[in-house]
């Protein structure tokens, strides 16, 4: 789980318009976070497997949320994913 004030700056920095929030770059930066977070809890506790399952629903949601914004808009899914280093 993240804290408030991390998804804030995460907001900002991807935010394509002031008052955004939902657009796919924000939800795809913010679900990265959250893997990058529970990959380091699991190499801690490799046997939480309730966890591993939350994980797997993330990366599921972010390729979507990806293979949605590559469709519509190649540029803003080469700028992103080279942002992110995915």
């Amino acid at each position: 789980m993240l804290k408030t004030s991390t998804k804030e700056k995460i907001i900002k920095e991807f935010a394509t318009h002031k008052e955004d929030t939902g657009s796919p770059e924000v939800q795809i930066a913010l679900l990265t976070k959250e893997i990058n977070e529970l990959v380091k809890h699991l190499k801690k506790h490799p046997k939480d497997f309730h966890s591993r399952r939350g994980l797997l629903g993330m990366v599921s949601k972010r390729r979507k949320l990806l293979a949605y914004l590559k469709e519509k808009s190649p540029s803003r899914y080469q700028k992103l994913v080279k942002k992110l280093d995915l």
